[in-house]
């Protein structure tokens, strides 16, 4: 299969030009880094630094809620510092699924954009 893929890989730089094969070559397959460091690029960058604002402060919470459950001895305190700290964890889960799922989102968009200069490498080829 990894043969077939290179083969076909070849097949279409060979068919684009210098720079069309050069924006190809960056839509290559990413590492979870990578595609964490792409959520900081794009239009939509304020909303991810917020995000991660809020991560940050939702920590601090949970961390202070976890020192006071700790530090008390009353059944309700408990229950109360420990639904905050539940809170803030459910608060920080969230906010990284969404994360999670804007990084998949590029992921796709960029196999898309591989998948339309692939037709057009092709098409452009099959019209020679």
């Amino acid at each position: 299969m990894k043969t077939k893929m290179e083969d076909i890989d070849k097949l279409i730089k060979e068919t684009l030009t210098q720079e069309e094969a050069k924006f190809y070559d960056g839509l290559e397959e990413q590492n979870v880094l990578n595609m964490f460091t792409g959520l900081f690029k794009g239009k939509n960058v304020w909303i991810i630094i917020l995000m991660n604002i809020v991560k940050l402060v939702f920590f601090v919470f949970f961390v202070y809620c976890l020192v006071k459950f700790f530090k008390t001895d009353n059944t309700n305190e408990l229950l109360q510092w420990g639904f905050g700290g539940i809170s803030m964890l459910i608060g920080i889960s969230i906010l990284k699924v969404f994360a999670w799922m804007q990084m998949d989102k590029n992921a796709i968009l960029r196999e898309m954009k591989r998948l339309e200069l692939q037709i057009s490498s092709l098409s452009g080829r099959m019209s020679k």
